[in-house]
């Protein structure tokens, strides 16, 4: 059954045209096997006796009359009535051995009419002569007689007309499935392709509906599905805003509370200043995922190169005091919102830089079963993350306290795969060939 499986088409239209052709195919194939079996049989028996009582004839009048002049005068008008041509070889025997030829129905038909109506030892020979007649030589007493027959008395036309119009109406039947499936794929196709699109932050826009019913249902419903999609960014952008503004009054009233306790209690500055810290965070966490959540609704997709990002954001880390090593070959276009793309590997390169000495980018184009895909690394050498809380560190705000130099995520990685799903990719933790943790973004092309 998986081998089956393996042998047919993996495409619509591929399946679809074998669902229409395969009844075809098996209903001619048993129209043949029933025209073969009956009609065919009954015609080539009703030819071979024909041919077969001709040649008995000619046996009978060559037996009862010896004189040359009648014989003479027999082969001229059985050639002219029956197109047989004879002729007498006194004295000849016909050879032991049967010829070695390969039997049909036409040559068994006549075999078994020679047997029935002639009753005297025979050979036929199909191969001797040219393809348009048949050599039947019949044993007498005094010599052998050479029956010269015309394949056109023993084979019809009609098998040939049936033939041709079986291969030429299962051919015509082909092309005209093809062309109406082909036309009846290419709306799939094309939603296929939107959808694809707009997976990858492209706006197709909507499409228009055209096939069949089901086609345009479908097309209605991603049309629909776009819209729903675009007013639930446009309202999560506006809630957000909303949050932000009223998450940053509290924040500064904290901010300045904070700045008068540090004067009125000296004292206690180290524990003010951890507050401050947190307060700076909470307020770099809220600007990081609300200038994201904007970027996501309005920035559109267009070709970027990603050897170019990977270098800007390089030189932004080093100019922050890190260590970093670009090894990629430009340049490799890709559709992407290049903005959203830098957030999100600012943010893999800084919780790299974070927890480690050296950080390494790459980039490199591979194929996929899918077609071709663009990875981009992010290498570091430090403690790593054991296998187990991986995927853990992509939920906001987990804490990973176990870990040498751990503390809690934050946002950055959540924001990171945010932004790689909504181009269609995938994003994974590995263990880094330097001994770190690896970051692998794999994006289609």
């Amino acid at each position: 059954m998986s081998a089956l499986k393996q042998l047919l088409p993996r495409s619509l239209l591929g399946r679809s045209v074998l669902i229409i052709v395969t009844p075809l195919v098996a209903l001619q194939a048993v129209a043949l096997q029933m025209f073969y079996g009956t009609h065919w049989d009954v015609v080539s028996r009703r030819l071979a006796h024909a041919v077969a009582g001709d040649v008995a004839l000619a046996v009978a009048a060559f037996e009862r009359h010896a004189d040359e002049a009648d014989r003479a005068w027999f082969a001229a008008e059985l050639v002219a009535r029956t197109d047989l041509a004879i002729r007498f070889a006194e004295g000849e025997r016909l050879p032991t051995e049967p010829a070695d030829v390969i039997e049909g129905p036409t040559e068994a038909a006549l075999k078994a009419a020679l047997r029935e109506r002639v009753g005297l030892p025979f050979r036929t020979d199909w191969s001797s002569r040219t393809d348009r007649e048949v050599l039947i030589r019949v044993q007498l007493p005094t010599g052998v007689l050479h029956v010269e027959a015309p394949a056109k008395r023993l084979f019809t036309g009609t098998v040939t007309v049936f033939v041709l119009w079986l291969i030429g109406s299962a051919l015509i039947l082909f092309i005209v499935a093809v062309l109406f499936m082909r036309n009846q794929v290419k709306p799939v196709r094309r939603l296929a392709a939107a959808a694809e699109a707009f997976g990858r932050g492209a706006d197709p826009g909507p499409i228009k509906p055209e096939g069949a019913t089901e086609v345009r249902q479908a097309a209605a419903a991603f049309n629909r599905m776009q819209e729903r999609i675009r007013r639930f960014l446009a309202q999560r952008t506006e809630m957000l805003a909303g949050v932000s503004h009223d998450l940053r009054t509290p924040l500064t009233r904290m901010r300045l509370a904070l700045a008068v306790l540090a004067r009125r209690n000296p004292e206690e500055a180290d524990e003010i200043g951890a507050l401050e810290e947190d307060v700076a965070e909470m307020e770099r966490m809220i600007e990081g995922y609300l200038g994201f959540a904007r970027g996501e609704a309005a920035e559109p997709a267009r070709p970027t190169d990603v050897v170019t990002l990977l270098g800007e954001t390089a030189e932004k880390a080093q100019a922050a005091g890190a260590q970093i090593e670009l090894a990629a070959e430009g340049p490799i276009v890709v559709l992407l919102r290049a903005d959203a793309m830098r957030r999100c590997l600012t943010n893999l390169v800084d919780n790299a830089r974070r927890h480690a000495q050296r950080v390494w980018l790459g980039a490199r184009r591979v194929a996929r079963p899918g077609g071709e895909a663009v990875e981009i690394l992010v290498d570091d050498n430090g403690p790593g993350i054991p296998p187990d809380r991986r995927e853990d560190v992509f939920r906001p705000f987990v804490r990973l306290g176990e870990i040498e130099g751990g503390g809690h995520t934050g946002l950055g990685l959540t924001i990171a795969r945010d932004i790689v799903r909504g181009h269609g990719g995938e994003i994974v933790l590995e263990d880094s060939p330097y001994g770190g943790l690896r970051a692998r973004i794999r994006l289609p092309v």
